[in-house]
């Protein structure tokens, strides 16, 4: 571990902040998942020739800036875009926090790429670290140590590594959740109001903590405490209405300048559903044109279903093994519509299942979090956001603690899909 973590770690047990289990298995996850993504964005990516459609990675930092990047530093160098007729730019879409703490990290002297990819890499250390101590105090060592490992190794995670605002919304997302768990209303204010200022979806800690008060049955500091944490998406508010006459630019512009649908996008998800049944290529033909696809889903199915009947006979090891691999295979059958649909409905179905495990703050956030990406419109990068909902990890790992057969399996499952990711996003290719 590098002195500067360590130093940190030691700076953080002096304030008593967290003990030192709670500090040292965090470090060590983000230290080496982290390690993975720059060999592979650094060390691999460049080895390979250019893929079509991408670029040829080099070793440097640009491979850490690619994508939304290019937009958080835009607004970082030159704030925010504005058409004719002051109108909005597509800019505008990105809340203001992860830019400007860009802006004023570069004003150290180094590029908005390398102050973007700090700030989030030990935005997303502390974030392990709080997660490690509040899931620890509440449901254990055992949930503690599966849901740090759970954020740490998730494909999703390369995104608290590289120029994207992720690692900053999680710190303080959770930071909000945690200290309104705990009772500091007031703190817990502070941290949401950073929260809202970071990303949209941060709205949902709205109604997530008044529901939680309600429920609890907390003084009127609570509810106060809940409403203010809107601070930040207000601020960000009048800017906009001052800047182009539009309190909620942020949103009109996703429809104006992002094309995303308003509500539910039926289309969408249908789309994504026969995907999964039928194949992407039926669905572009409108109707079954190739059996392969369908064949081999029903032979999934069928092979699953054979697994559950006779489980009792071929062992509980065997059937979770079978189950996980006929899933790897689903996967490379059907590829990002599988993961979208399971990160959010498998996500929904695991906080009902574990509504009375997890702490009631967590349910709230999870459900409020995942209704909002649903009524948004649009399935892009469904997985990535869903990944910035805190409650998704900790659903899962208290899930993985109770069965560690499956854990292993995961964690194995999430590191390669975590190193494919990260070479694909150094070839500037699509990932989420």
């Amino acid at each position: 571990m590098s002195k500067s973590v360590t130093s940190g770690l030691k700076f953080s047990s002096q304030l008593g902040l967290m003990n030192k289990d709670s500090l040292l298995f965090p470090a060590y996850q983000w230290l080496l998942s982290r390690m993975a993504i720059l060999v592979a964005m650094l060390l691999i990516a460049p080895l390979l020739p250019m893929p079509p459609g991408g670029i040829q990675a080099h070793f440097g930092w640009d491979v850490f800036s690619a994508w939304d990047s290019t937009f958080y530093e835009k607004i970082a160098n030159s704030g925010y875009e504005i058409l004719e007729n002051q109108q909005p730019g597509a800019n505008v879409a990105f809340f203001p926090l992860f830019p400007v703490a860009i802006y004023l990290l570069s004003k150290l002297g180094i590029s908005t790429a390398i102050a973007g990819t700090i700030l989030n890499h030990f935005a997303f250390l502390a974030t392990l670290m709080l997660v490690y101590d509040w899931v620890k105090s509440s449901n254990g060592i055992a949930a503690a140590r599966w849901t740090t490992a759970v954020l740490a190794w998730c494909p999703l995670s390369l995104f608290c590594s590289v120029v994207y605002s992720e690692g900053l919304f999680l710190l303080f997302s959770t930071a909000a959740l945690r200290d309104f768990d705990r009772q500091s209303f007031w703190r817990s204010a502070l941290w949401g109001s950073f929260a809202t200022a970071s990303r949209v979806t941060g709205l949902a800690i709205i109604p997530a903590l008044l529901l939680t008060a309600f429920f609890r049955k907390y003084p009127l500091s609570a509810y106060l405490a809940s409403l203010s944490t809107a601070t930040g998406v207000i601020f960000y508010g009048i800017y906009c209405w001052f800047t182009f006459g539009d309190p909620l630019a942020f949103i009109t512009v996703q429809y104006s300048q992002w094309d995303r649908s308003r509500g539910l996008d039926g289309a969408e998800w249908s789309r994504m559903m026969v995907e999964i049944l039928a194949g992407g290529s039926n669905w572009n033909a409108g109707g079954l044109k190739d059996i392969t696809h369908p064949l081999i889903f029903g032979i999934i199915c069928l092979l699953g279903w054979l697994l559950w009947k006779f489980k009792e006979k071929i062992g509980p090891k065997f059937v979770d093994y079978g189950y996980f691999f006929l899933f790897v295979v689903l996967w490379i059958l059907v590829g990002d519509p599988l993961l979208n649909t399971v990160s959010v409905l498998g996500s929904i179905y695991l906080l009902w299942k574990l509504r009375k495990d997890l702490s009631l703050v967590v349910v709230n956030y999870g459900f409020c979090g995942l209704g909002m990406l649903i009524a948004s419109g649009g399935t892009s990068s469904l997985n990535r956001y869903v990944y910035g909902i805190i409650s998704a990890s900790i659903a899962l790992g208290f899930l993985l603690s109770r069965h560690p057969r499956w854990g292993f399996n995961v964690m194995g499952f999430f590191g390669l899909l975590l190193v494919l990711m990260s070479i694909r996003f150094a070839q500037h290719l699509w990932v989420a």
